[in-house]
């Protein structure tokens, strides 16, 4: 019996909006909560760049694999006829560009960029969409437990948050990625390294949405369509997972399309430190870490990665302000 229209947050000022649409023409329509953040999404020209941009690496991310097989393409390839012997520098100007290799080839090895900005797009995407999943899992279930229940359950909870939120999470995923490196494979076929990266950001991140979830639920447990649902008998788990959930859908979406850019930040520095994804699999921090040695001589190797590192986070913070604009007017 979930609430058709929830009047918290954006619901309290797009109520009138749904009621009153259509007034004037001969007739009243309504239209739910979601046509309304959608209608105030697409106003905002900065956050629908920002989304066409992030679709765009969704895309890129999910068909760099397949592209590459289509193609040949290779990103651990050696092209040493086009490095110069006494520099190891790309042979000819701008890092090696050429019609085969439009962004050039790296220095020492002459590994074509491009490729591997394509495979480091997957990296990237692979660990933030991943660690937010498995963060947005655990802190949406834990906030909502500690909001309906409150009392004693709530205080543990929060204890738990609390001391989750303590942990040095660079300083322990750095011990942790470095003590775990090797040529294993983790969860399903993916490399050990990889897979330890997700479940560490992930694993210790929840505890940010969770007290986001836990603050909704606290607003949410009291409203007219929970109590009914109690009066019809219905059990603590379907409250839970059929009225309340549902309802806070919106701030765990904001707050997941801000989690990402972080987490793709995150995975990137500890790439660059060399403790995160391990050569020769090829990531945007790792290209980083590789191009310091090079920046005064080759600086288009290091510009490269880092614009892809820059154009990813500023996409998917630009749709994520959006996003929480639409869906919550009074943030703005």
């Amino acid at each position: 019996m979930t609430a058709p229209i929830e009047t918290t947050g954006a619901a309290a000022e797009a109520q009138p909006e749904a009621v009153l649409e259509g007034a004037g023409k001969g007739q009243i329509e309504g239209r739910s909560l979601g046509q309304i953040a959608w209608t105030r999404f697409k106003k905002d020209k900065v956050a629908v760049a920002g989304g066409v941009v992030v679709i765009l690496l969704i895309l890129l991310a999910i068909l760099s694999r397949p592209i590459q097989a289509l193609f040949g393409l290779d990103p651990n390839a050696f092209h040493q006829d086009l490095i110069t012997p006494d520099t190891s520098l790309p042979s000819g100007g701008w890092g090696g560009m050429s019609l085969d290799h439009p962004l050039g080839v790296d220095p020492k090895f002459g590994r074509d960029i491009a490729t591997r900005i394509l495979e480091g797009s997957w990296v990237s995407l692979v660990v933030a969409f991943g660690a937010t999943i498995l963060s947005n899992v655990i802190g949406a279930i834990m906030g909502v437990v500690a909001g309906y229940y409150g009392g004693r359950v709530d205080s543990v909870i929060s204890r738990l948050m609390d001391t989750f939120l303590a942990f040095p999470l660079l300083l322990f995923a750095i011990a942790i990625s470095a003590t775990l490196q090797g040529g294993a494979f983790g969860l399903n076929g993916l490399p050990l390294h990889l897979s330890v990266l997700i479940f560490v950001i992930g694993f210790f991140n929840w505890p940010y949405l969770g007290r986001i979830v836990r603050g909704q639920t606290l607003a949410l447990r009291e409203r007219e369509f929970v109590d009914a649902s109690r009066g019809m008998g219905a059990k603590a788990p379907y409250i839970l997972f059929r009225e309340l959930m549902p309802n806070l859908v919106g701030p765990i979406i904001v707050y997941s399309t801000l989690l990402i850019p972080t987490n793709i930040l995150f995975e990137a520095s500890l790439s660059f430190l060399g403790v995160g994804i391990q050569p020769p699999q090829a990531s945007w921090g790792g290209m980083l870490r590789e191009a310091v040695t090079y920046y005064k001589v080759d600086p288009q190797y290091m510009i490269v990665p880092g614009l892809a590192i820059f154009v990813t986070v500023l996409a998917f913070n630009l749709l994520g302000d959006g996003l929480r604009d639409a869906l919550d007017p009074r943030s703005r």
